[in-house]
């Protein structure tokens, strides 16, 4: 698939001048709120100053006394105004309670009463902004005692609004040092984080991105095979629908394997426990072929994908295939073997020896019949009694011997007829092949009132040690592959059909392998013979 060219400008670029314009902004407005926020600071500032300046004149003597004899005039006002030139405030005004101010820095305004009322009549401080003749400036208003204690007038200072101002224009280059500092290191991290959101993007745009989402959902879910992805740490972060479908998946996003199924073959072939490759796993529903390969970009290991493949179909094809092969080589055989008696029984008629042709006819006409009435004596139903008659014609083809044993019993109509017909075909095959030319197999089997009783006895070279355990897993097989077949399928199909309907099944070790399987009765979930199965099980079924 071709990769998309990224359009306009780049990712990381994109992404630095975003976050440039961002920090701009918020530089810019961190920097207003600041300047604001000390404006106002300077405001409570000066107004506090203001208060200690009132504080003083007030408490100042010359003008008490002048305040308290009532005299006032040039004594006030030439206090205030040194108070005025020591401390740098505006305005000191000193107001009678008559309403009459004693001193101001407009000459023509003192004996002139003030409009607004005395402020501190009850005994406390006032302090805030103030428009007055001299324009807006910080006031402190404090009341001016007599010599009893007792409020005798008003002392009112202001410092204009102008001072704060300047201060603050001194104030605003350190402002913007530091909000260009903070700028400067936001664009440096900034840029930091642009160049790593690259590399973490392994160097795609934002379009390309875009691209490779859609075409990998369309793929995940158009192929009609099941693709699982895991992060470095093992969890599941890619699963299409085939997947979920093949192996009974519910939500598994984010989730570990062991969280997701239970522990067996399936799970470790999909965590990599298992090597190989196509390994074969059976399901209750599928037989599967599965792969894993790591997944490495540019060095960095990113997890692993998981294809499976629903062979389920073709295994059973294959299976059949290779079924039909055997019967056709058993069929050539016994026609060699018809026509070899057929020119003897032709030489005889020459040699004009009737009687000794007819012997051997005779002979000859009650040979299969009586291994399929020795069959029926013991096993009444017709299916059963096809199979091992057709498993024991086929064995001794290769020169095996498949006896049932004088014990047997089996009803017309027995529990579990199908699985019955499944675990005898393989089992019978699987001891055929151990024993090889000139072994024997016992098989018999026993119907009771609350089980079905299976045991397979060769005299072949048995189960290795060590192996009891894992012969009945999918792919385990002492045997090579031959022709199509796929080997160690035969006994993991005898295990899960067994499991799956109550049953057991055990196996002897040493010399001469003995399997028993145990059915329970009654047959909870009879299957008419010839129904069509969903199960993987039952897809095999129809190949033996």
């Amino acid at each position: 698939m071709a990769r998309r060219r990224g359009q306009g400008r780049k990712l990381s670029a994109r992404i630095l001048v975003s976050q440039l314009l961002i920090l701009a902004i918020t530089s810019a407005i961190g920097f207003v709120l600041l300047t604001y926020a000390q404006r106002d600071e300077l405001d409570h500032e000066y107004q506090h100053r203001a208060l200690a300046i009132a504080r003083t004149a007030a408490g100042d003597p010359q003008i008490v006394q002048a305040m308290a004899d009532g005299t006032g005039g040039d004594v006030v006002q030439t206090v205030a105004s040194r108070i005025e030139r020591a401390s740098g405030a505006t305005y000191v005004v000193v107001i009678g309670l008559n309403h009459i101010r004693y001193s101001h820095p407009f000459p023509d305004l003192i004996g002139k009463a003030v409009e607004e009322p005395i402020a501190v009549l009850d005994g406390r401080t006032y302090t805030g902004m103030d428009n007055g003749a001299t324009g807006r400036s910080a006031n402190a208003k404090v009341p001016l005692r007599g010599s009893a204690g007792e409020v005798i007038g008003e002392v009112s200072v202001g410092i204009a609004e102008k001072q704060a101002v300047g201060q603050l224009v001194r104030e605003l280059p350190t402002f913007g040092l530091f909000a260009a500092a903070a700028l400067a290191v936001g664009s440096i991290a900034s840029y930091v984080l642009a160049r790593r959101l690259k590399r973490s993007t392994f160097g795609l745009e934002l379009e390309e991105i875009a691209g490779l989402l859609q075409d990998r959902e369309a793929m995940l879910h158009g192929i009609k095979e099941g693709v699982i992805a895991f992060d470095p740490q093992g969890r599941i972060s890619v699963v299409n629908d085939e997947a979920r479908q093949l192996l009974g998946l519910g939500t598994a996003l984010g989730s570990r394997l062991d969280e997701v199924l239970p522990d067996g073959r399936l799970r470790r072939a999909l965590d990599g426990s298992l090597e190989g490759v196509d390994l074969t796993v059976l399901t209750d529903s599928h037989c599967l072929a599965v792969n894993r390969m790591p997944v490495v970009l540019h060095g960095r290991e990113l997890g692993a994908v998981v294809t499976v493949r629903d062979r389920t179909e073709l295994v059973g094809l294959l299976r059949e295939l290779d079924s039909v092969r055997g019967l056709t080589d058993a069929l050539r055989a016994q026609q060699h073997e018809f026509a070899n008696r057929m020119h003897t029984l032709a030489g005889l008629l020459e040699l004009g020896d009737h009687e000794a042709a007819l012997e051997y006819a005779v002979e000859l006409s009650h040979g299969e019949p009586a291994l399929t009435e020795a069959v029926r004596d013991r096993i009444a139903n017709p299916f059963m009694v096809g199979l091992i008659v057709a498993k024991t014609a086929v064995a001794a083809e290769r020169g095996v011997r498949i006896r049932l044993s004088e014990d047997s019993r089996l009803t017309e109509q027995p529990g579990h007829l199908k699985r019955l017909l499944t675990i005898v075909g393989n089992l019978l095959d699987n001891a055929v092949e151990a024993v090889g030319s000139g072994g024997e197999v016992i098989l018999a089997l026993a119907e009771e009132e609350h089980a079905i009783t299976l045991r397979v006895a060769d005299n072949g070279p048995g189960i290795p040690s060590g192996a009891a355990d894992s012969i009945f897993e999918d792919g385990w097989s002492t045997s090579p592959d031959r022709g199509t077949a796929r080997r160690g399928l035969g006994l993991a199909l005898v295990h899960r059909l067994v499991q799956r309907h109550g049953g057991t099944i055990t196996v002897s070790q040493g010399p001469g392998a003995v399997f028993t399987v145990v059915l329970p009765l009654p047959d909870n979930d009879p299957a008419p013979l010839g129904a069509v199965f969903t199960v993987a099980p039952a897809v095999l079924e129809g190949a033996l």
